[in-house]
């Protein structure tokens, strides 16, 4: 049952950042690669969110799917680590524009919460 929640809560946080980030237009890609996403990547990232929640939700696969989520929250994880670790900080488009602050550690917090999320869909 744990492992249900966690995949329908981390599933909701995915479709959730996936279409503020489509909500942002053009905007998203630059901001993804002041992040350190590669620009052919960055447009196909928030249908990537999309899709995964969506399977989550459903409870479709769910160990697979959360291990691919788990996968791309890891990746967004090093990429945010990174680009404290330089000083830089880039306003942080991880939602859209619900999340207009520089980058700090609570993203890298948050973002600990999500995986955690993940690890619970796959082994719960």
């Amino acid at each position: 049952m744990l492992g249900i929640i966690a995949s329908i809560i981390l599933g909701g946080v995915m479709c959730v950042a996936g279409g503020s980030k489509i909500a942002m237009g053009n905007r998203w890609p630059v901001e993804a690669q002041a992040l350190g996403a590669p620009k052919a990547i960055a447009p196909i990232v928030p249908w990537i969110e999309i899709a995964l929640g969506a399977l989550l939700i459903v409870q479709i696969n769910s160990e697979v799917v959360g291990a691919l989520s788990l996968a791309l929250l890891v990746t967004f994880t090093l990429l945010i680590v990174r680009q404290l670790q330089k000083g830089h900080r880039p306003v942080c488009a991880c939602f859209g524009s619900w999340s207009s602050k520089p980058l700090s550690g609570k993203h890298v917090v948050r973002n600990a919460g999500f995986i955690a999320l993940a690890l619970i869909t796959i082994f719960a």
